[in-house]
């Protein structure tokens, strides 16, 4: 299991961790207009799953705006997801201020299914860690990461590659 910590402060996570081969889990989580969205829902497509803690710190905005930036040169087969525990109405009102619409976000608000279903809920914090996961159009996990310290940057470069092999 991912050993996180956010702030050098260890945190509690699930006893589940999502790794490359498996099928990705089934989850439910809110878009911005509290409709209820599945992973079946995100099926067959490419998927590149950006999970921040939220949308309203330095870190999470940053790794928000650079995966919408290179969202659009992926193509058109390709969908770009930020999930964090934020509210709908929070995430709608910071993709409205920062002018981002390339990608979809998603809240985990309600039920956290998506951060017990890919082990990422801290649970001293109530918010998901820093992870980014690419799904293939079948739901086949090809990349994983979780970042060790909740407030360092993901793999840009790793996880763009890994959906640039998945489009070539």
């Amino acid at each position: 299991m991912a050993q996180i910590t956010f702030k050098n402060n260890p945190v509690t996570l699930p006893n589940t961790e999502v790794k490359v081969g498996d099928q990705a889990p089934e989850f439910t989580v809110l878009s911005n207009g509290l409709e209820p969205v599945t992973l079946k829902d995100t099926s067959g497509k490419v998927r590149l799953v950006s999970v921040v803690p939220s949308l309203d710190t330095g870190v999470c905005s940053d790794q928000t705006k650079r995966f919408s930036e290179e969202a659009t040169s992926l193509g058109d087969n390709v969908e770009v997801l930020t999930i964090s525990a934020d509210l709908p109405f929070a995430q709608k009102r910071w993709t409205d201020i920062n002018k981002v619409d390339a990608i979809t976000t998603l809240s985990d608000h309600r039920d956290l299914s998506f951060g017990e279903a890919y082990g990422l809920t801290m649970q001293e914090l109530r918010l998901l860690a820093r992870s980014v996961f690419v799904l293939d159009e079948n739901d086949k996990v090809t990349y994983a990461e979780y970042v060790s310290e909740g407030t360092d940057h993901p793999d840009y470069e790793k996880a763009l590659n890994a959906v640039k092999e998945l489009t070539k």
